[in-house]
């Protein structure tokens, strides 16, 4: 799990012959469950075993990225929930939230009984992803079209204090889209888009919804808003220190929004997210009033 969402291959060889233990069969069923995109092979000898992990490993050397991007004939279908009251709970106090979506391609959706199945083990999904604390008690809700975890904020701190981002809320719809939303890094002058932060961030959270291991579509579109836009600055924001003064927008209201315009492998919930976040935060940034 843990290599997964570091973005590591993952070699699996099971032993033939071999009658496993409750507890090995326990494990075997955990491994099956995080199986997404793993290489799974099988040996009888430790000869063969070390045999074949020194050619996959030559193979994993000589191979090529696995990220690709295409460009997508029309525009997806994306659910946003930017600056919308009824679906945001924070929109009302103004909160500016940054949101990330995944949306696998040529994917059917989920049945409503894989719905609830999903929505009964998402809170283990997510505690399992290692981005929430253990001590933080999540709040699951359904719908109709989703199933939607809320993410409360970590130990209180003083309202002027920098504070880093923090996760904010999982949401899983039925066509298959995962969606993510999480506070800006902030201080007591208001939430900061950083050029460096901000694609840590996104980076972060894209390999949080690998993590989860729920989307396995070959191909699937990533895009990124941030609401409440208004109430943000284009600036570096410092853990240790608040700053003195910030640039806000004269504008009352705008919309930071990327344009899906492009798929992408899964490779970007893993290996690639680095790469897919880069662009991302730099569109975000770039349409800011300030950083014009």
């Amino acid at each position: 799990m843990a290599a997964q969402a570091a973005g590591i291959p993952r070699l699996v060889y099971r032993k033939l012959q071999v009658e496993f233990e409750p507890d090995q069969v326990d494990f075997t069923r955990i491994v099956q469950a995080y199986a997404t995109g793993v290489f799974r092979d099988s040996f009888e000898t430790t000869p063969e075993l070390q045999t074949k992990v020194v050619q996959k490993i030559k193979e994993l050397e000589a191979g090529t990225s696995p990220l690709s991007f295409a460009r997508l004939a029309a525009p997806p279908e994306l659910r946003w929930t930017i600056d919308d009251a009824s679906v945001n709970p924070l929109a009302s106090n103004d909160v500016p939230l940054l949101e990330l979506h995944v949306l696998p391609l040529n994917f059917v959706g989920h049945s409503d009984r894989e719905l609830e199945q999903l929505s009964t083990s998402l809170v283990d999904r997510i505690r399992t992803a290692g981005l929430v604390r253990g001590d933080i008690a999540l709040s699951p809700s359904r719908s109709r079209d989703h199933a939607a975890v809320s993410v409360p904020s970590g130990r209180p701190r003083s309202w002027d204090a920098p504070q880093p981002g923090e996760l904010a809320e999982v949401r899983l719809y039925k066509t298959g889209q995962i969606s993510t939303r999480a506070t800006l890094p902030k201080d007591g002058l208001g939430s900061i888009l950083d050029a460096e932060a901000l694609p840590q961030q996104i980076t972060d959270l894209l390999k949080f919804i690998g993590a989860l291991n729920i989307v396995q579509q070959d191909r699937i579109v990533v895009a990124a808003g941030v609401s409440c836009s208004a109430r943000t600055s284009v600036d570096r924001f410092d853990p240790h220190q608040s700053r003195r003064s910030a640039r806000l927008s004269h504008l009352s209201n705008f919309t930071l929004r990327t344009e899906a315009d492009e798929s992408v492998t899964l490779a970007a919930l893993s290996t690639g997210a680095k790469e897919v976040a880069g662009p991302l935060s730099r569109a975000l940034i770039r349409q800011h009033p300030t950083a014009r």
